[in-house]
């Protein structure tokens, strides 16, 4: 009888070890779970690269925006070291797809066309759908400063110069604290012209 007692409370403590553990390791990967889709979201703001014409409706590159779209795509092909931007989204207008078509193909990533005043509907997808991956958004000099205020980043973003194409805008928006707006530049550089 002794012997009977004694073996019931070892396979009962080692059933109650069993559930314990695999209590624990639900909980554990809940939190992973938790914590990993509530992760840092980034985006990448830049303008499209130098155009052909100011004049025209919808402008290809220039020899000069093309050399700046090399220069984007070396900067951002491996943009973070363990996984690397994970979608682009530009306007449907020839110079900003062809900002970033290089870059694309590298990484085989499709381009994610969206209209040109619709910034606020672009954000809200991205925001839904790439939440705590790297995007990249090719915009125009009016509509990068509006996106980088909508979400909630800095509102003091210095307006566009026409012929200005050389900022890279990199926006952490955390699960939790403060949206960071930080401004890299790249390629030949932007100099203001001085007032006559």
């Amino acid at each position: 009888m002794r012997v009977t007692n004694e073996q019931d409370r070892k396979r009962r403590r080692r059933r109650r070890r069993a559930q314990v553990i695999v209590i624990y390791t639900a909980i554990a990967v809940c939190l992973a779970w938790f914590f990993e889709s509530q992760a840092t979201t980034t985006i990448i703001l830049v303008r499209h690269a130098e155009q052909t014409s100011h004049d025209e409706a919808d402008p290809s590159l220039s020899e000069a925006g093309k050399l700046r779209v090399v220069e984007l795509t070396r900067q951002l092909v491996d943009a973070d070291v363990v996984a690397g931007i994970d979608a682009i989204w530009s306007t449907s207008l020839k110079r900003s797809v062809e900002t970033v078509q290089p870059l694309a193909k590298r990484l085989d990533l499709l381009i994610n066309l969206y209209p040109v005043d619709d910034t606020e509907a672009v954000l809200k997808t991205i925001l839904k759908n790439h939440k705590g991956k790297i995007t990249l958004v090719v915009g125009h000099s009016n509509t990068v400063p509006e996106m980088i205020a909508n979400l909630g980043a800095s509102k003091n973003v210095p307006p566009i110069a026409q012929n200005e194409f050389d900022n890279i805008y990199i926006i952490s928006i955390p699960w939790f604290g403060k949206t960071k707006t930080i401004r890299l530049r790249y390629g030949d550089p932007y100099i203001a012209s001085a007032a006559p």
